[in-house]
């Protein structure tokens, strides 16, 4: 029984970023474990805090049997067989697997801090989230969909049609 729900975002800027961010998607649906349950459509969002071409991102919604950990793991794993490189904060990438919410965990370690700590910040989580999770709360904060009129100034852009 897949007992546990995550969040998490998936984005990339380099190389066919749209077809990575589906392939992603396809890569995670095969790991015993792991079943994609929802995934929002994808969109066009400009970079915040960081250099490069816009991004296209997307969220999904994942239930498994892992930990928070184990699931951490397996993205990093996913990413870097992606080409992911981190030569330095916020760079252009080809492929950003970020745990967003894991069940109402509430945590921050050295390796995970949950939820993700600027995700009521960012209109390309906010936004795909709310689409596929109305109602989903971001323990500690409140309701997502309470956060979208802060990020409205945030450029995001729903591509069709929709790829999932």
């Amino acid at each position: 029984m897949l007992d546990n729900t995550a969040y998490i975002g998936l984005g990339a800027n380099l190389g066919n970023a749209r077809q990575q961010v589906k392939d992603a998607i396809a890569m995670l649906s095969r790991i015993d474990g792991i079943r994609v349950d929802a995934v929002s459509p994808l969109y066009r969002t400009a970079p915040i805090d960081a250099p490069g071409d816009d991004y296209i991102n997307a969220v999904a919604r994942l239930l498994t049997l892992l930990d928070a950990d184990a699931l951490l793991d397996t993205l990093l794993k996913v990413e870097a067989s992606f080409g992911r490189e981190r030569p330095y904060a916020n760079a252009p990438r080809t492929l950003d697997l970020d745990l967003l919410l894991f069940n109402t965990e509430q945590r921050n370690t050295p390796h995970l801090t949950l939820p993700h700590p600027r995700m009521h910040e960012r209109a390309f989580v906010l936004v795909p989230l709310t689409e596929i999770a109305p109602d989903v709360v971001i323990p500690g904060k409140g309701r997502a969909a309470g956060f979208l009129e802060s990020v409205a100034g945030q450029r995001i852009v729903r591509l069709q049609p929709s790829c999932f």
